[in-house]
């Protein structure tokens, strides 16, 4: 195997630099003290005539240049943000204390982007990157050293995907999350927003595979009843994709879940059919209880005897009468029931 292939794993290390109010005291009084030196000898070389004196200069403009460098260490940092220091392209730790600090002045700036080598990827891909090819640059540009901190909020858009049942759905999450280790996030992945972006689009299809929309077999979960669970598995299948670059999913949550246009009106006749169904349902077993209580009640009292003929009838009528949707009209027989 090609030792130039093997991924390693980077590790943060925490470090403490000076205070940038001494250091920062310090350079402008080599500033101002060289150019009154600067002056001084100048005046001094009018004064006697000796052009030798001028050599005294050089060692004086060397100061002033090193001040000037010096004075590019200086940086600040706001609470919940840090900054990797990296010298000649080396890692040489993180500072995340808030406040104005100094560095040596040749730590980089700017996070260099690795290019991806022209054969590790197909020719359909290779079109791809070349139609983003200015976004992709201008996000190289921008890959500065200072890492913010705090969390984060992205909004997943509206993904087509297939739930476990095969049937398209439109589904949409909410992912919030933030920077905990600097160095995995700034080394082992090349952007780690966009790493966020495509890994967060990655596991809610995988999700949304899983699960049925609704009705589930033997009670189980689905998209619709079992939003918690739901959330949970897509906290965690984030987590385990993110874990490489040092981030840490706070809370994900669906926003949006819905049938895909081309069956969201089968669906829906679907869901009108199962309620008018389990409507149906309930009216009768309550018509049966019903029937059943006045059976009861009428034999216990002895208020009337029938035989099985009469309460067949009589069960046939009162069912009409509690399942029949339009209004019934009663007929009343003044006659005998026996002929």
């Amino acid at each position: 195997m090609n030792p130039k292939s093997v991924h390693t794993a980077s590790s943060e290390r925490e470090v403490h630099v000076r205070s940038g109010w001494g250091m920062l005291l310090l350079n402008l009084t080599l500033l101002i003290g060289g150019a009154a030196a600067f002056v001084f000898i100048l005046v001094w070389r009018v004064q006697i005539n000796n052009t030798e004196i001028l050599y005294a200069l050089i060692p004086l403009l060397l100061m002033e240049l090193a001040t000037f460098i010096s004075l590019c260490g200086h940086f600040t940092l706001q609470p919940n943000e840090a900054r990797v220091l990296i010298l000649f392209g080396e890692y040489k730790g993180t500072v995340r204390q808030s406040g104005f600090w100094w560095g040596n002045p040749f730590y980089s700036r700017v996070r260099a982007s690795v290019p991806v080598a022209p054969g590790s990827i197909g020719t359909d891909a290779m079109k791809a990157a070349q139609m983003v090819g200015s976004m992709q640059s201008w996000l190289h540009r921008n890959l500065t050293t200072k890492i913010s901190l705090r969390v984060r909020n992205f909004n997943s858009e509206k993904l087509k995907v297939n739930d476990k049942r095969g049937n398209p759905i439109e589904i949409a999450a909410i992912i919030i999350w933030r920077v905990q280790e600097t160095a995995k996030a700034a080394f082992d992945v090349d952007d780690f927003e966009s790493y966020v972006h495509v890994q967060s689009e990655a596991a809610i299809r995988h999700i949304a595979s899983l699960y049925a929309y609704d009705r589930g077999e033997d009670h189980e979960p689905t998209l619709r009843e079992s939003a918690d669970e739901v959330a949970k598995a897509l906290c965690a299948e984030l987590q385990e994709r993110l874990n490489r670059a040092g981030l840490v999913v706070e809370e994900s949550r669906l926003m949006h879940l819905a049938y895909a246009p081309e069956i969201a009106q089968a669906m829906l006749r679907r869901q009108q059919a199962e309620a008018v169904i389990a409507a149906r349902q309930k009216i009768v077993q309550g018509a049966v209880g019903m029937v059943e209580m006045a059976l009861r009640e009428l034999s216990e009292k002895s208020v009337i005897h029938l035989d099985e003929e009469r309460k067949a009838a009589m069960v046939c009528n009162l069912l009409v009468v509690l399942c029949s949707e339009a209004e019934v009209s009663p007929i009343i027989n003044t006659g005998t029931l026996y002929p």
